[in-house]
């Protein structure tokens, strides 16, 4: 990346602040709201993203948001790159016809889903979210995209957890990029 680019995330990353020991004792929790509730750092996420986006997967259909930080940039960024914009929510949050993919957590497991009209096959798909920690989220909407015939071209994250290692936990084949890692 050029100078300009890491400028631009050093002035990022100095907006974002941290809360020790939320939401519970030992976390250390980066808020992407203390960065976006400012207008211009806003402008300035969006232009970082826009230019990953364009540099590493020109070819993408449709931008794909996580609940529910990953709406926060999905439907911003599909309509300044005239693309789709498909949530990917929790189970039983989208009306119509669903996919679901069951995944498992580290005490439980969870559902997300997809509403399958929005899916066609080929389409190639971008995950966005805020924050990428052990990977599991971004994994199984990676599986639920794939079940639905989709082709996921890769992952776009605001912030990256590099010590949970969660980069190691995404499928073969998906790139991840992440604007901010902290160790």
């Amino acid at each position: 990346m050029d100078n300009d680019f890491e400028n631009k995330i050093k002035e990022l990353k100095s907006k974002i602040q941290s809360y020790p020991d939320f939401p519970k004792q030992g976390i250390l929790f980066w808020d992407i709201f203390s960065a976006i509730s400012d207008g211009s750092t806003c402008k300035l996420l969006q232009s970082l993203l826009i230019q990953t986006i364009k540099q590493n997967f020109p070819e993408v259909d449709a931008v794909v948001g996580l609940e529910a930080r990953g709406f926060l940039f999905s439907f911003s960024l599909a309509a300044e790159l005239g693309i789709g914009c498909l949530p990917v929510r929790k189970k039983g949050k989208l009306p119509g016809v669903v996919e679901a993919y069951k995944y498992d957590l580290e005490y439980g497991s969870d559902v997300l889903e997809i509403q399958k009209n929005a899916i066609r096959p080929g389409l190639k798909c971008l995950i966005v979210d805020d924050l990428m920690a052990t990977g599991g989220s971004i994994t199984a909407t990676a599986n639920l995209l794939k079940t639905c015939g989709a082709e996921v071209i890769g992952c776009v994250v605001v912030m990256e957890l590099v010590t949970l290692n969660g980069r190691n936990n995404i499928p073969k084949g998906i790139p991840v990029c992440s604007l901010i890692k902290y160790d």
